[in-house]
Order: structure tokens, then C-alpha cells, then sequence
């Protein structure tokens, strides 16, 4: 994965953690893509200033993944449910008789909104 798509994942997960003013940081540089010269310019410090609290807040945001886990457990959650989508696609193209598309009618709808969930 991109690790300016990991960082912005994380963000969405553990961006409330960070302080307010890493929060704007980070939101500037990755969401509004601005450069550290523009950000610098908007909170009158140095480039190297803004440069270190992106990387501070990036090490944070990855500190609270290794001990929380919730991206990857995101990841995995999206991944199964993808899975189960395909299976009971499957199912439903199959020959099956009128009991058992019933079934599969019921599981379609438990995986989608079990999917609503994961988005």
C-alpha cells in the first residue's frame, strides 16, 4: 500500500488522537495536499518545523496501529466480506432448488449489511 494512503487510513482511524495542531497539519499536507513551504507560510514557521510534526504525527498514528490494530483488523474485515460476496454471488448463479435460494437470498442480505458496516 502507498504510504500516503496508509497515512491517510490511519488518519481517518486515530486522527482524533493526535493534537489539534497536528491534526491541522496533517489534514493541509495529505487531504488538501499542500507543500511544507505553503504550510509554513500559513503558521509562520519553518519548513523543517512542519516537516517534523508531519513526521512526529505519522510516528505517532503508526504507534497507535501497533498497539491497537484497527486498520489491519479493517483490512481484514473488508477482505472476508468481499469473499463472501463473491461465494454467494456464485451461489446465486448456480442451479439450486427453491429452499435453497431462499437461503442464499437471506445470506446475500446478512453479507451486505454486514458490508455497510465495513465501509
Amino acid at each position: 500500500m502507498d504510504a500516503r494512503v496508509r497515512t491517510g487510513l490511519l488518519y481517518d482511524f486515530y486522527g482524533p488522537l493526535l493534537t489539534a495542531r497536528q491534526q491541522r497539519f496533517v489534514e493541509l499536507y495529505f487531504d488538501e495536499d499542500l507543500s511544507l513551504g505553503e504550510i509554513a507560510a500559513e503558521f509562520e514557521v519553518s519548513r523543517q518545523a512542519v516537516h517534523d510534526i508531519l513526521r512526529r504525527s505519522e510516528a505517532a498514528l503508526e504507534v497507535f496501529e501497533a498497539k491497537l490494530g484497527l486498520l489491519e483488523r479493517y483490512q481484514r474485515e473488508r477482505k472476508t466480506w468481499e469473499r463472501l460476496r463473491e461465494l454467494v454471488a456464485r451461489l446465486q448463479a448456480s442451479a439450486l432448488e427453491e429452499s435453497e435460494k431462499k437461503l442464499v437470498e437471506e445470506i446475500a442480505t446478512l453479507v451486505e449489511s454486514m458490508g455497510r458496516e465495513v465501509d
